[in-house]
């Protein structure tokens, strides 16, 4: 790593240090970093547990243990300046510890961390009063609990952190690879600027180009996954409740569905006419919903775009005819306004009414919304000149 001057045109490199010269500790300074920030280990994961202890017949505790986007566990152990020799097999013992945990004993887990450390792990009251199933399905993009599937068979992954490797490790990691187990090497390189403390973090096994060569499995692989995760009957339930919804929605005024088809999906989405906004309809096991969801490729424009309309909140409500719920998101890419109401949605009994229901407060938001919707447009396009 190199820093720039501009004015002689020439670079100089920045001065790399080790974890014991800087005297930092890896459980108080490198698992807390990767704790509050999972990401820079190149992928969205949820830490559910640190210092994980909760074995049969063993006083053995595991740095930090996450889920990643296919529910799958992943054993993350970190070291400082070495890896040391045993960290693979320490490793191992986590994984096969790991498999056996059920669904059930995962929420737990998670919820005994949200209960230790919700205060440091929430960024508003809203997103701290969620449970640890409620933050599990949100992570995984799942309506409910009960279409999640966790800790499928030999799905657990490990990932190996460390400022070095020795090649007896390096060496196990690459053959473990070619027999189906999931392992990554990540070397965390501390740097100073001045006063300044700089971390990289570079995955170095499986290389970038191995991992492209694992792209086609890992895609089988995810298909399979997802192909159980949503339970089959509740794919009919949702295609004929949408067909019911849809018909009523082309009898009326409002034109945001003319041309959706029903689905399997447990949401139907329609354009708003500005990019990466859509008017949704959201049909749970225990909630129907309306949303304007903000969510274009830019955080920076969601975030705008949000902030725009919620200066409008009181004339955007009155609009509408109750207080909408402002849902910014700080914590991640999108955005969300919406309305919502309990119910019983797999009682066919009551799908007329929830039919109705759906087409009404759709009707009221996109009235409230379309407007200021076009204004928020305008306003960022002339932000970007």
């Amino acid at each position: 790593m190199f820093t720039v001057d501009h004015h002689t045109n020439r670079i100089s490199p920045v001065k790399n240090k080790s974890f014991s010269e800087l005297g930092l500790t890896e459980r108080k300074h490198l698992q807390e970093w990767l704790a509050y920030e999972p990401s820079a280990l190149g992928e969205e994961l949820l830490i559910i547990q640190k210092e994980f202890d909760g074995f049969d017949d063993t006083r053995e505790r595991l740095d930090l243990l996450a889920l990643d986007k296919d529910g799958n566990l992943v054993i993350i152990e970190n070291k400082l300046d070495d890896s040391g020799r045993d960290v693979v097999w320490q490793a191992l013992k986590y994984a096969s510890y790991c498999a056996s945990l059920t669904k059930a004993q995962i929420v737990d887990i998670y919820q005994q961390y949200l209960d230790k450390y919700k205060p440091l792990l929430s960024a508003n009251s809203l997103e701290e009063s969620l449970s640890a199933s409620q933050r599990i399905y949100d992570f995984l993009d799942a309506p409910d609990l009960d279409e999640v599937k966790l800790n499928l068979g030999n799905s657990q992954r490990i990932m190996l952190v460390a400022a070095n490797f020795r090649k007896e490790v390096t060496s196990t990691a690459l053959w473990l690879l070619g027999q189906g187990i999931n392992v990554q090497c990540f070397k965390v390189t501390p740097h100073t600027l001045g006063e300044q403390l700089l971390i990289n973090i570079d995955q170095i096994i499986p290389t970038p180009e191995a991992k492209e060569l694992m792209i086609g499995i890992s895609a089988k692989e995810a298909e399979e996954k997802s192909t159980e995760v949503v339970l089959k009957n509740r794919h009919n339930v949702r295609r004929e409740y949408w067909e019911l919804t849809l018909e009523a929605f082309q009898q009326s005024s409002c034109t945001l569905y003319n041309n959706i088809s029903a689905s399997k999906d447990h949401w139907l989405s329609a354009g708003s006419g500005f990019s990466g906004c859509s008017f949704n309809l959201i049909f749970n096991k225990s909630e129907l919903r309306v949303e304007l969801w903000i969510s274009r490729s830019s955080t920076e424009d969601n975030k705008f775009i949000f902030d725009y309309l919620k200066n409008m909140q009181a004339e955007i409500d009155a609009k509408f005819g109750e207080p909408l719920e402002w849902m910014r998101l700080d914590n991640k890419k999108s955005c969300r306004i919406q309305f919502a109401l309990k119910a019983d949605g797999f009682n066919k009994d009551n799908w007329q009414e929830y039919g109705t229901w759906h087409l009404t407060h759709m009707t009221k938001l996109e009235q409230a919304l379309k407007a200021p919707l076009y204004k928020a447009a305008e306003a960022l396009k002339q932000k970007d000149l």
